[in-house]
């Protein structure tokens, strides 16, 4: 797997196997199998034309997005991208990436457990003991003190609590891999009635290699989950870092009274296709979501590159479709009032400048199909952190530097956010707490063995608190994944603060581009370091050392490792 969703992960990654561009997958489909397309109508054509032309090649509707004009369509015509790109109405098509069949002799619980350790920072090493905290100080919640983010931008009882924890009626979207919605620090905020899930479990990858397991072996044994669960942990944490509201149990969010929507678009394993995520967008437009927060990137491309000479004509024209079709949908949502908020990254490189990228294509969807190296100029784009109107978020760890870990650039960072630096430490050693906490799916701290008998939490990286007899866990993780919620969070604070009433839904609105410009104009201006070429150091836990050189460009007004500045929730609502 990738996978940066985008958490950093700290353990060592297999290298992945290289593929020269001339073994690519290849642009007609194998004789009489079944291929999958997401198929992009040109904009402006009529609807019936487009079916019609998709219909005339041999393919067949499977879903459709008509606010957008995108349809995933199934075919078994071998040449059906040939004859349907020649069609006035069609104005791009690619190989639809969530395909897969049944694993025969493949371990799903096996399978996850890899996945999850190459997913996120968690290990323990280097932290104190894991604990059970109760009895919440005056006024705060129970484990506010372990809650650094927090004090970094002010969301604290002495802070913005005091004058605004949010509207209800403020909806915020997490586009993720799911929400618990059940977990006792989220459920009071949850919104069940407008989550939605977008998307299917896939057992295995067009080269067998296992995705997100066996139905069978689901907690539900279906590949079709509910809204209101997380088999990742990954969404429960950004959630909770938006809006665990204060309760005298556990952790407190930056906007603890906003409403949470799951808009799940990503797979248990991570992953986050095209049409899903089109789909959520498109959504919360319809339905009056406030702010969205998006803390991944489309697979299969890390950055889709129109004319990448390393790459085939197929998997150009793939990620030509990627980023006309996603920024389309992500225009739709912004002109409905939706603000618009992802992730930077965590590939500790310079978006605005010539890198190497051997990470894509992420996910195979024909037998054979591997990851590649390639050179990536600044004119390739990952999406969604890069497109139009969307307020790309590079993260701070304890100390206020910019983590290790994150992507940064000159005009590509927006604002910079508290997402933790587990190295951010005196002695530049590994402190599981310099991580972000925030709420942690009871089901998978049982299902990957972490709880003792009583309950209590037997690894380090996870807290358990009581309210009563209700007990609730968290879970210590870093990543720009972090630190986009919290500035999420931020933004559904100004939409509370400043908005006027939706007539259309109920609750608040306010347009994207006022939530922008307050969010960056008080924003803490945030130097870059002297000199401006910082070196990491890093002690590893294995006895090695592990040190790089980022570069910030750009003035204290706005540079490439803070943007605007780090988001401050007390300025933006006072």
């Amino acid at each position: 797997m990738k996978r940066v969703i985008i958490t950093a992960a700290v353990v060592t990654l297999v290298t992945a196997a290289l593929v020269p561009p001339a073994q690519a997958r290849p642009v007609i489909a194998e004789p009489g199998a079944e291929t999958e397309y997401v198929v992009l109508y040109t904009e402006g054509a009529r609807l019936a034309d487009a079916q019609r032309a998709i219909k005339a090649a041999g393919g067949s509707i499977l879903k459709e997005n008509t606010a957008v004009g995108v349809a995933t369509v199934k075919t078994t015509n071998t040449r059906f991208a040939e004859a349907v790109r020649d069609a006035a109405s069609i104005d791009d098509i690619a190989h639809n990436r969530s395909i897969g069949s049944v694993p025969t002799a493949r371990s799903g619980a096996a399978g996850r457990a890899t996945v999850q350790a190459r997913a996120v920072e968690k290990a323990g090493d280097g932290a104190p003991a894991a604990s059970t905290f109760g009895g919440p100080a005056p006024a705060a919640e129970p484990l506010s003190e372990l809650q650094w983010d927090m004090k970094q931008i002010h969301a604290t009882v002495d802070g913005s609590y005091r004058h605004q924890q949010g509207d209800p009626g403020v909806l915020v979207g997490v586009i993720d891999t799911g929400v618990d919605g059940s977990h006792p620090d989220i459920a009071p905020n949850f919104d069940r009635r407008l989550s939605r899930n977008f998307t299917v479990d896939i057992p295995t990858d067009a080269n067998g290699n296992e995705v997100d397991g066996p139905c069978e072996a689901e907690p539900d044994r279906s590949c079709n989950d509910p809204a209101d669960v997380d088999e990742n942990e990954h969404g429960t944490h950004v959630a909770s870092s938006i809006a665990s509201p204060i309760n005298g149990l556990g952790t407190a969010g930056v906007a603890p009274k906003v409403s949470i929507v799951n808009l799940r678009a990503g797979q248990d394993a991570g992953y986050f296709f095209l049409q899903p995520s089109i789909d959520a967008l498109t959504y919360a437009g319809d339905v009056g979501i406030d702010v969205v927060n998006m803390s991944y990137y489309i697979d299969p491309w890390l950055f889709n590159c129109v004319d990448n000479p390393a790459d085939s004509p197929a998997d150009r024209q793939e990620q030509a479709t990627i980023i006309k079709a996603m920024q389309r949908a992500l225009d739709y949502a912004y002109g409905k009032g939706v603000t618009l908020v992802s992730a930077a990254g965590n590939g500790a490189t310079d978006y605005t400048k010539t890198i190497v990228d051997a990470s894509s294509p992420d996910f195979a969807s024909v037998p054979g199909e591997a990851p590649y190296t390639r050179t990536i100029p600044p004119s390739c784009v990952s999406m969604p952190s890069e497109g139009k109107h969307v307020i790309s978020v590079s993260s701070t760890g304890i100390s206020k530097r910019k983590a290790y870990y994150s992507d940064y650039g000159n005009g590509y960072v927006d604002v910079s956010s508290p997402g933790g630096d587990v190295y951010d430490t005196p002695g530049n050693t590994r402190d599981v707490t310099r991580a972000t906490l925030a709420a942690y799916p009871k089901s998978l701290a049982e299902a990957r063995g972490q709880l003792n008998p009583d309950g209590t939490p037997k690894v380090t990286n996870v807290v358990r608190s009581c309210k009563g007899d209700v007990c609730a866990y968290y879970e210590y993780l870093q990543g720009t994944s972090m630190a986009s919620p919290r500035a999420a969070g931020v933004a559904a604070l100004i939409v509370s603060k400043y908005g006027q009433r939706d007539r259309v839904h109920g609750g608040k609105k306010l347009h994207p581009a006022i939530v922008e410009t307050v969010l960056k104009g008080t924003a803490t201006r945030t130097a870059c370091p002297t000199p401006p070429a910082y070196t990491y150091t890093r002690h590893l836990p294995d006895g090695t050392t592990a040190t790089s050189t980022h570069t910030c460009e750009g003035s204290v007004l706005r540079n490439g490792f803070y943007g605007y500045g780090i988001v401050d929730a007390l300025r933006a609502v006072r």
